[in-house]
């Protein structure tokens, strides 16, 4: 076949492919957010040139060094974020198989047979063939594989977000889990102090009662207290181990020693300002997640309803034959063929229909999910700020009470070794002491993890790490 016709022939396939490409999705609108335009009980948000939650890095957040070695080793080497982060390439992979249906696939082809003629002679003949082949490539006038396509990208955005999700949470269960620690570790140290202060008062009360200064009910009320002390000290050693297991398998490798809380009770977070309820549309991975999803479900309905329309086909070949294989490459052995095909559904017994509702249907799914993503991000913003205006307030009740049964007990024991007042006074001065020290700093506990729960629900922590 000579050039010219073979020009009109890739001309005949640029025009299929300009013609290509109209689409039938549907128009997206971001659904309106179901949520109040204020946080509750705020006042109106006015502008600041604080950083919001979203935009402040996570080292930046984190104050103390050991916590951001042990957050370091867990965006390192935890295993539902590397779990996460493959899925992104997997659904990366299936977008681009979505792209690539777009083009043809082109094929290098050889063929060679040899059957008897016809004519009963029992000569054989000899075809042998060799060049392009384009299988059937579905020229899409009506955006069906580019609906599908955008469906792909979107649900590739997604895993996308969703890693940033995964990071967001991955950061605010290693530090609410370091915090924990720290307390417990604090909790045990205030037991170990308790119990070596009442094992005195037991020495003490057992030569008061062997003297027959003290009456037995003293004596069995020191053993019972030093008792109740002891019994406390195991509980703590057993949540102590349970919170460095907790932190191992989220780091994803054993702690080392200098990522383990130093102790103190200095603050380790700054303040982030909340914004608006309407910012949570674009700081929040798991709403723009939703959002993707809701995107690629929208996408699908264009490629049901492209199903309704003639699917366009096209095969084509070009290359050489001849009848003697020395022969295949010589001047004259060269053409092409062109064979476009329209297939147009007449009956399939409802299937394109069921397909068009229930990407109908799949978009509805995915719009109530997307408006729950936003009520639950709502809740949990609105969660953590009430406990910023209260657990404030109640970690300096709690200190103003564990400092004046400090002093309580100081006088109680004073008075009972100056014979004054009895020693259920000195008992009841112990208890009341140690159980406002346990309640102090399990607030402090409760506030500082609330500034975590605030900075997450924020869409805080899903920025790149700094360099």
């Amino acid at each position: 076949m000579n050039m010219p016709r073979l020009r009109a022939a890739l001309s005949v396939l640029a025009s299929a492919g300009a013609l290509a490409g109209c689409s039938m999705i549907p128009t997206y609108e971001r659904p309106a957010a179901p949520v109040a335009a204020q946080w509750p009980g705020s006042p109106p948000a006015v502008a600041t040139s604080t950083p919001s939650a979203a935009e402040l890095p996570w080292q930046t957040f984190v104050g103390d060094a050991a916590l951001r070695e042990v957050i370091t080793l867990a965006l390192a080497n935890n295993r539902d974020l590397r779990v996460a982060v493959l899925n992104i390439e997997q659904v990366r992979a299936a977008w681009q198989i979505r792209r690539a249906d777009q083009f043809p696939t082109v094929n290098l082809a050889a063929a060679g047979s040899r059957q008897p003629k016809s004519d009963g002679s029992g000569d054989l003949t000899s075809l042998y063939s060799a060049g392009l082949a384009m299988a059937s490539w579905e020229i899409d006038f009506f955006g069906r594989i580019a609906s599908l396509k955008e469906a792909a990208l979107a649900q590739y955005l997604a895993t996308e977000e969703a890693r940033r999700a995964t990071q967001t949470s991955l950061i605010a269960a290693v530090t609410t889990t370091w915090l924990s620690l720290r307390s417990n570790d604090e909790l045990l140290a205030l037991t170990q102090r308790t119990l070596a202060t009442r094992e005195d008062s037991l020495r003490l009360t057992r030569l008061r009662f062997d003297h027959g200064a003290a009456s037995a009910l003293d004596f069995r009320q020191a053993e019972s207290l030093t008792a109740s002390a002891r019994a406390t000290l195991a509980q703590q050693q057993r949540l102590r181990a349970l919170d460095v297991n907790a932190l191992t398998l989220l780091v994803g490798q054993p702690l080392p020693d200098a990522a383990l809380p130093a102790g103190g009770t200095t603050p380790l977070f700054p303040e982030v300002p909340a914004g608006l309820p309407s910012d949570l549309l674009t700081r929040r991975p798991d709403i723009r997640q939703a959002e993707q999803q809701l995107i690629a479900a929208n996408a699908n309905i264009g490629a049901a309803r492209a199903a309704f329309f003639p699917r366009i086909s096209l095969t084509a070949s070009a290359g050489t034959a001849s009848n003697e294989l020395s022969g295949l490459f010589k001047g004259g052995a060269w053409g092409f063929t062109l064979a476009p095909q329209a297939l147009l559904t007449v009956f399939d017994a409802g299937r394109n229909q069921a397909s068009l509702d229930s990407a109908r249907a799949g978009r509805e799914i995915a719009v109530a999910q997307y408006e729950k993503a936003i009520q639950t991000a709502f809740r949990e913003v609105a969660d953590a700020l009430a406990g910023r205006a209260t657990l404030g307030e109640q970690v300096r009740a709690q200190q103003a009470q564990a400092d004046a049964e400090a002093d309580r007990f100081r006088l109680a024991d004073l008075r009972y070794r100056n014979g004054v007042a009895s020693y259920l006074d000195v008992l009841d001065a112990q208890r009341s002491l140690f159980a406002a020290q346990q309640a102090l700093v399990q607030t402090r506990l409760a506030y500082s993890q609330n500034q975590v729960a605030l900075y997450k629900a924020l869409g805080g922590g899903a920025s790149p790490a700094l360099p």
